[in-house]
């Protein structure tokens, strides 16, 4: 017998009878302990948050400022006295106030379809087994190679043979899912759902929708919440469909702020200050939002 097993030996064994037995683990065992960052991932941080923060401050340095001050050489790197000014005549010049409603439904109604959609998509791709499943996931991957100018044209022409012309139901419908999501949603499930739990499903009496329920939804909630907040961030900033098939009568934020670019001079503090005013609903969202997005991630990330 070698002098590491003694040695491991006298560790487990009591030294005297009714004292706990004490264990001593391997030093890789505390791998996982908690790790302090050095001076330099601060240092790195703050750098990577001033370069993230800085296209925002600048924007509301141009929306604060007139079109002179925004244009001079070097530009300002501080807020002028105009931001309110300029905020009150962005809104009315766009109307921005009927665009964010109208931004918010479609961009509400994708994010939500989307989201069951590609949950219920991926759920089947990656848990259920039917014939051609793997062909079906094959073209659903392969729409994601073709460029959506190419269905332009095709779409438009059945938007108006529907009557939807001008209208939002043209600008969400042909949205309502997307091969990203599914694909998202098909890898994270593969991986986080255990097929244990599926089939203890079936053994219980449960039918596959039964089964997403109760099973599938609570698993996929991380990863739910994450495709929400890029497909809401995504349909909120899309321009070039709804510039197509919207006109200025009906538009979402981004088409009703062309409207503050139409002159012929431009004016850039004006043209910022809608910009600023049609980004501020993404950040109370992210704000309010953002941790339990955050702890939604880190739950899935320590899952199994």
């Amino acid at each position: 017998m070698t002098t590491d097993t003694l040695q491991a030996r006298r560790d487990v064994t009591p030294t005297t009878p009714g004292r706990r037995r004490r264990l001593r683990l391997p030093a890789a065992i505390g791998a996982g302990r908690q790790h302090h960052a050095g001076p330099a991932t601060y240092v790195l941080l703050t750098v990577a948050a001033v370069l993230s923060l800085f296209p925002l401050y600048w924007t509301m340095v141009a929306a604060s400022s007139d079109n002179t001050r925004v244009t001079q050489t070097p530009p300002p790197f501080l807020p002028g006295p105009h931001l309110f000014e300029n905020l009150g005549k962005a809104w009315q010049d766009a109307a921005l106030g009927k665009a964010m409603m109208n931004s918010l439904i479609v961009a509400g109604t994708i994010a939500l379809s989307t989201v069951l959609f590609a949950t219920l998509a991926g759920f089947a791709f990656a848990k259920l087994r039917f014939k051609g499943r793997n062909i079906l996931l094959t073209l659903v991957i392969g729409t994601m190679l073709v460029p959506p100018q190419l269905a332009v044209v095709p779409l438009f022409m059945m938007m108006t043979d529907l009557g939807w012309g001008q209208k939002l139901p043209a600008v969400i419908f042909p949205t309502l899912v997307s091969a990203v999501g599914v694909f998202f949603m098909r890898q994270y499930l593969a991986d986080a759902l255990p097929d244990e739990l599926v089939e203890a499903g079936r053994v219980d009496g449960a039918h596959s929708l039964r089964i997403f329920w109760s099973i599938v939804l609570p698993v996929a909630r991380p990863a739910m919440a994450v495709l929400f907040m890029i497909t809401f961030v995504h349909a909120w900033n899309d321009f070039f469909w709804p510039f197509i098939v919207l006109d200025m009568t009906n538009p979402t934020v981004p088409v009703a702020l062309t409207q503050l670019s139409a002159g012929y001079v431009r004016d850039q503090s004006l043209i910022m200050a809608g910009a600023l005013l049609g980004t501020l609903p993404l950040l109370a969202m992210f704000i309010v939002f953002g941790r339990q997005i955050v702890g939604g991630i880190m739950q899935g990330a320590v899952k199994g």
